[in-house]
């Protein structure tokens, strides 16, 4: 006997340490979802990712009108849904002291402008000095304990917008946005060579063409058959004799989509080493994420965030214009 109360102390113990490290999401069973499986509507309505309905389920922090219930469940119309949502624990990465250009930031959400030469998150051998450990050394500073969750990332010498979630639901959701195209990424991108024949290849402004690994050198990505679908839309906004202004918006987010199918049309990012040639004007790829356009995760107002131009790129602009004069 003593031993079944300990066992249930034990319990007990452990059912308060997860209620005082969590609150709960709820919700209220539409009609169009009358008889939905339980399981299937954290999926499809309230965006729950797999590995976290797993986590829901076996912890038992899943609830139907006030109780525990289980994955077949069957809902009916005005049932109240509740899940638990753990507090985070840890950053994922290393807090480090270093800039964090903050360009908006609510309870769901936070977008960074990344400068050149930096990495989003740690990769490989670089451990340290990313982007991911300036922002959890920002949010340390602020006493809040917040794991990184870069949404997408930009390669080293592209500068410009970052999206973070600050918590796993709203992280759920984004992907989910991101992965239904209701995410968009614009980019701003000065371009060698000739804009026209670019709009004479494609002439519908859309490069879809699919990439994949390079099969001698690994670090980089081609144009080839059997490679996985990239779709880039372009806009030329400015064309120059020797250097023109690109808009572009990924459909999808392939390893240096946009420098790929730009070098492989003939008119490869200036300053790109690895697809194309160096520039006088600068020393990296100019390339820039401008804008992100989304729905805040909760609240689900539209959200346009832009980043302004860096200093290297506006100069870069600045004597394509000067052409013109």
């Amino acid at each position: 006997m003593n031993e079944i109360k300990g066992k249930e102390a034990v319990k007990s113990m452990h059912r308060k340490r997860r209620e005082k490290n969590s609150s709960l999401k709820k919700y209220i069973v539409a009609d169009r979802y009358d008889g939905m499986e339980l399981e299937r509507y954290l999926k499809e309505v309230m965006a729950v990712s797999a590995r976290q309905r797993q986590k829901l389920f076996f912890s038992r922090g899943v609830y139907v009108n006030g109780s525990s219930a289980h994955t077949k469940r069957l809902l009916k119309a005005g049932d109240m849904v509740a899940v638990r949502q753990f507090k985070d624990t840890g950053y994922g990465v290393v807090p480090e002291e270093g800039p964090v250009d903050v360009l908006y930031e609510d309870n769901e959400v936070i977008v960074l402008n990344k400068p050149a030469g930096m990495l989003v998150h740690p990769a490989g051998q670089t451990g340290s000095g990313t982007l991911a450990n300036y922002l959890a050394y920002y949010f340390k500073g602020r006493g809040q304990v917040v794991t990184i969750r870069p949404l997408h990332r930009l390669d080293r010498d592209t500068t410009g917008c970052v999206l973070f979630a600050k918590n796993s639901g709203a992280q759920a959701r984004l992907e989910a946005a991101l992965a239904a195209g209701q995410l968009h990424r614009r980019y701003k991108a000065v371009v060698c060579g000739d804009t026209e024949l670019l709009k004479e290849k494609f002439p519908a402004g859309t490069i879809n063409l699919p990439i994949g690994r390079h099969p001698l050198q690994p670090n980089r990505r081609q144009v080839m058959a059997g490679g996985k679908e990239a779709v880039t839309h372009f806009q030329v906004l400015k064309q120059g004799r020797e250097y023109s202004l690109l808009q572009l918006r990924l459909e999808t987010g392939r390893t240096h989509q946009i420098r790929v199918h730009l070098a492989h049309a003939g008119c490869p990012v200036a300053g790109d080493r690895m697809y194309g040639s160096p520039c006088r004007a600068i020393r990296r790829q100019a390339l820039h994420g401008a804008e992100l356009d989304f729905l805040q995760p909760v609240t689900g107002r539209r959200l346009v965030v832009k980043a302004p131009y860096p200093e290297d790129m506006q100069k870069l602009i600045g004597m394509m214009e000067a052409e013109h004069e």
